[in-house]
């Protein structure tokens, strides 16, 4: 039976899962896990005991990510008005993206390797989206027959069309032609 984290431990954990994602998008599969432990201020031995392989940590790192921009939904849900929300949850869709891309190489090694980060993936994204999508219907600030796939088919897009940061602000206006859409019939 495991036992919870220490507060100590837990920290530590969530502290290297937060640079092994940056490491991992900004320097690629091959970072150093010495230097990621060193930058979470931990010792090698604390990162082995967490994560035992470096896919360990890739996968783990990508899960945080990806819960991190699903459970952003309902959280801007309660601090702004619901079609705002859904705008502010598009932009941190773009940076997870942008997070994601920096990491598939490192990802792609988690997968031959036999492990399967995307499992859940899908089906927590149409989570969020649905969360937003129907409190923003719900408000009268977006139309009642949008699908969450496509809102997702659509980000993706963006995404993809503007992958380098240096496109930021075209981002920013390709996402709010994504959003007028939504409000428009």
């Amino acid at each position: 039976m495991n036992r919870p984290l220490r507060a100590d431990a837990q920290r530590n954990r969530e502290r290297l899962l937060e640079v092994a994602a940056q490491a991992f998008a900004h320097d690629g599969p091959q970072v150093s896990l010495d230097a990621v432990a060193k930058q979470a201020g931990v010792g090698i031995g604390t990162l082995y005991r967490h994560f035992p392989t470096r896919e360990a940590l890739v996968e783990a790192a990508y899960r945080k990510e990806l819960a991190r921009l699903c459970d952003a939904a309902p959280a801007l849900l309660e601090t702004m008005p619901p079609d705002r929300a859904v705008r502010a949850w598009m932009d941190l869709f773009v940076e997870y993206m942008t997070t994601k891309r920096g990491m598939a190489d490192a990802l792609r090694a988690v997968i031959a390797s036999g492990g399967n980060p995307f499992a859940q993936s899908r089906d927590r994204l149409i989570e969020a989206v649905t969360t937003l999508l129907t409190a923003a219907a719900d408000a009268g600030s977006v139309r009642t027959d949008v699908r969450p796939e496509d809102v997702l088919a659509g980000l993706g897009g963006i995404s993809l069309a503007t992958p380098d940061p240096a496109q930021a602000d075209q981002a920013a206006r390709l996402l709010d032609l994504l959003m007028d859409g939504l409000r428009h019939r």
